[in-house]
């Protein structure tokens, strides 16, 4: 079945192509069918692929498609690579994708057929653009992947481009990955110059007899792709503003597709990386400083989709500080519980907005809890997951990330449990203010509550479930020998050869996750009956104005990027091209059209004129003659 790999991309890309060139023709019903039933089908290819690959001693298969560059020593084919890891990220992909899909078919049914067929193109070229990244066999077909992922946040953030800051949060998703991918072609470059092969085995395979200083530099330069994709401290600002999308675009941005190709980029980039201890390190700090610099955002901010989309950022933090202390599998296992409970609460937040009639402050909400009971029941399954309480699924792989981080330096369990903490409180906080208390919006909007029609409540109760229940694909052997399925299913890909993360005593593992627990259900406690009993209404002071404001990290870049950047556009604009550009053409122009008024004078109709004309040109000759003998 392996074989058939390609029709897992493919289906999306025939979505696409049918959608986009009949959006005209089609009707919302049928193009609403189209895109969902291709990534349906994907599903399909990639379940069968799955059980083919998880039998015992089954070796990874490339399958070729085409041969796609040949020039002098460069030859890269259109292959796709099949093995654990490959596998589990289209599960991700299509599974998540297709119940976001069907949930927009209602969501987004206020748009004309035109659009709503334009809406679906953008969304399955999305999925196939992710599916082509995650299955290519080198680093070019996971580039274009790339790339097409990014190209397709651009189209989908700024998808109600008629509204000026939509189209200017599209742009800046756009530029901000573009710094990102100028570090990652840079290391393709640097890969092929070293190993004179863009093929992940080929690499991997001569990795060991490369300089350490060589891998250093390369793998550093792959993490500054992958922050930009993955929104990393210094290029996560762009991730907030993503929120101008459709909200089921959000959930796909934040829980299936772009922001966790960073992460599987550096978790199939792993030998590269256990090979540059110093790149490593690099990344866990990165991961660590995101982790708290985002929640500490999040805890003041009032738009419901603005707190997902920090708290986004935040759990990729500890994505990449489980990267960055080799554990990969564990960093893996959370990209999977995250993708459920994520789509989950953003799919929740846009259940709660059609409902509020597109209100997003959660300051105008407040006692939804009788009116949207099961966007009620799955918003808080979400929240119990993402804070890491037993036994939901974010409890499992958090705190797998963070024992490990505690055997590599116990300040990254300090500064990650501290991230989990906030997690806690402003996931509660959020959870409170929305559903809690009393309604505080107007009594046009409390007309209007209701709950949401089945296409969206249906993947609602779908993703709760596995929210709650994902983390037993991963129990920690602390709790049962040989009970972790999803380490044992991706050792061979990841296990072989990696440096483990430093193996600690089962009682200091209990310990460590009983602290982690025991100041999660505190806060939890704690921010409960605060904020039900007192939302916070008014405006912060002191440092929640700063965190509200998001510590001015986009007014700092506003200020040494942005504007000097205009102004010198700017400059350029006005001098170099109007006047030094334009001038010079528009001055050729304008000697040419002097010299011939003043030539035209020549032709007097005089023969005697004339014939002087042509002695005066003869002894010019001759003169010019004698200078060229010499």
């Amino acid at each position: 079945m392996s074989n058939y790999v390609y029709l897992v991309p493919l289906f999306p890309l025939i979505g696409f192509l049918i959608n986009g060139l009949a959006r005209r023709s089609l009707s919302r019903s049928l193009s609403g069918a189209i895109g969902t039933v291709v990534i349906g089908a994907s599903f399909v290819v990639s379940l069968m692929i799955f059980f083919q690959v998880k039998q015992v001693g089954f070796e990874p298969v490339t399958v070729p498609v085409f041969s796609f560059i040949q020039a002098g020593k460069l030859n890269v084919a259109f292959a796709f690579l099949v093995d654990p890891l490959s596998v589990l990220f289209l599960l991700i992909i299509t599974g998540v994708g297709f119940l976001i899909h069907l949930y927009s078919t209602a969501y987004m049914k206020e748009e004309s057929a035109p659009d709503f067929a334009k809406y679906f193109s953008y969304l399955n070229l999305f999925v196939f653009s992710m599916l082509l990244l995650v299955l290519g066999s080198n680093y070019i077909i996971l580039f274009i992947g790339w790339e097409g992922v990014g190209l397709c946040s651009y189209l989908l953030i700024g998808y109600w481009f008629k509204n000026i800051d939509y189209g200017n949060a599209a742009k800046k998703a756009f530029i901000m990955n573009r710094i990102g991918d100028f570090g990652f072609l840079i290391a393709i470059f640097a890969l092929f110059n070293e190993f004179g092969t863009l093929d992940f085995a080929e690499i991997f395979k001569q990795a060991p007899t490369v300089s350490t200083a060589t891998i250093t530099a390369i793998t550093l330069l792959l993490f500054v792709g992958a922050t930009g994709k993955s929104a990393q401290i210094p290029l996560y600002t762009w991730l907030p503003d993503a929120m101008a999308g459709p909200t089921p675009v959000s959930a796909l941005i934040h829980a299936a597709t772009m922001v966790t190709a960073g992460i599987y980029m550096i978790a199939r980039s792993h030998v590269l990386y256990n090979l540059a201890p110093v790149s490593q390190t690099v990344v866990a700090i990165t991961g660590t400083a995101t982790i708290l610099l985002a929640a500490l955002i999040a805890v003041k901010q009032n738009d419901i989709k603005k707190v997902l989309a920090y708290s986004t950022v935040s759990q990729l933090g500890y994505m990449f500080l489980g990267l960055g202390v080799g554990a990969y599998t564990e960093a893996v296992f959370h990209v999977l519980t995250h993708a459920f409970f994520k789509a989950l609460l953003f799919l929740c937040a846009g259940s709660v907005i059609h409902a509020m009639s597109g209100e997003q402050d959660i300051r105008s909400m407040g006692g939804l809890k009788k009116y949207l009971p099961i966007t009620h029941i799955t918003f808080l399954i979400g929240c119990l997951a993402i804070a890491g309480i037993p036994p939901f699924s974010g409890f499992f792989s958090k705190d797998e990330i963070l024992t490990a981080a505690y055997g590599k330096n116990p300040l990254y369990y300090v500064f990650g449990v501290a991230g989990a903490a906030i997690t806690a409180f402003y996931m509660f906080r959020l959870y409170a203010t929305t559903f809690l208390g009393s309604f505080r919006g107007s009594e046009k909007q409390q007309h209007h509550l209701h709950e949401s029609p089945l296409a969206m409540t249906l993947p609602l109760v779908v993703l709760a479930f596995f929210a709650a229940t994902a983390g037993f694909l991963g129990i920690p052997e602390v709790f049962a020998k040989h009970a972790n399925w999803l380490g044992q299913f991706l050792e061979p890909v990841l296990a072989g050869g990696a440096a483990q993360p430093e193996s600690i005593a089962s009682s200091t593992e209990w310990l460590l996750m009983g602290i982690s627990t025991g100041l999660v259900l505190v806060v939890v406690g704690y921010a409960l009956p605060r904020f039900r009993k007192h939302p916070e209404l008014e405006e912060p002071r002191g440092l929640g104005k700063w965190m509200r404001d998001k510590f001015y990290v986009d007014e700092i870049y506003d200020a040494l990027i942005v504007k000097p950047l205009n102004a010198l556009a700017d400059f350029f604009n006005q001098v170099i091209e109007k006047k030094v550009i334009d001038g010079l053409v528009n001055g050729t122009g304008r000697l040419v059209q002097y010299s011939s008024r003043q030539l035209r004078y020549l032709q007097s109709g005089q023969v005697g004129a004339y014939v002087l004309l042509m002695v005066i040109g003869m002894v010019l000759l001759f003169v010019v003659q004698l200078f060229l003998r010499k």
